[in-house]
């Protein structure tokens, strides 16, 4: 048995003699009729990972606005904290912000504490309700503060941009980041002078965070409308790709 060694695999060959005696004239014939082959493939993986990325305008954003009221007693601070979140929210409206895009976030009563001479003292109760603004005009989440400000208002936070069809954005970063593997593995299949198959035979999704923007506001005086600028959002993708050659 001959033993024979390349890059991609094993082959072995086996040669069967047969021995036919003519026994009639005395002689001995060897025929040589075939040669057997077996061949076992050597495979290899290669794994690379690709990353895509879009970026784009925002065309939504959100922001949280709230209502603090303190007194003694609780009912009073709930009646004056319910009158000025209700401007809040009208004047909201007669801006344009439609009835579906402000919603209740969080409702708070909590106990207030005054610590004098190391002993804790009821000052009264405090009571916080937040409520979410959205708006698709990007351009007036400055006058959107300024509004809630004015008329009541005085916690403003949790500002987000994100564009509305997030999907078919990572989708598009999504084919980059598969593209991105395949040259990859390519460019280096011809570093390597390797045969690779060009079909992968597993593709993993990595996991993604959403793409945010949070910023934080206190109500305070100002001159002119809030500057907020929105900027742009990168949206990304990235898969982990493995290859035979």
């Amino acid at each position: 048995m001959q033993s024979k060694k390349n890059d991609l695999c094993f082959i072995s060959y086996e040669i069967h003699t047969i021995k036919r005696v003519n026994r009639k004239e005395g002689m001995e014939v060897i025929y040589y009729p075939y040669v057997l082959q077996n061949t076992r493939r050597k495979e290899s993986v290669m794994t690379v990972i690709g990353t895509g990325s879009i970026t784009l305008p925002p065309d939504t954003v959100q922001v949280h606005v709230e209502v603090r009221t303190e007194n003694e007693k609780l009912t009073i601070a709930q009646q004056e904290n319910a009158t000025a979140m209700n401007q809040v929210i009208e004047a909201l409206l007669n801006f344009g912000i439609e009835n579906e895009h402000i919603q209740t976030v969080s409702y708070n009563i909590t106990p207030q504490y005054d610590y004098i001479d190391g002993e804790q003292r009821f000052r009264g109760y405090e009571v916080s309700n937040v409520i979410n603004v959205t708006s698709v005009v990007i351009d007036k989440i400055g006058a959107i503060i300024d509004l809630a400000v004015e008329n009541g208002a005085n916690g403003i936070s949790n500002i987000q941009f994100f564009v509305a069809d997030e999907q078919a954005a990572y989708r598009k970063a999504l084919n980059e980041a598969l593209n991105d593997a395949t040259e990859k593995a390519q460019s280096m299949a011809e570093t390597m002078h390797l045969q690779i198959d060009p079909i992968p035979i597993k593709i993993v999704e990595e996991r993604r965070e959403a793409p945010i923007i949070p910023r934080m506001f206190v109500a305070k005086e100002m001159s002119g409308t809030t500057p907020i600028e929105p900027g742009q959002l990168t949206i990304n993708a990235s898969v982990t790709v493995q290859f035979n050659y």
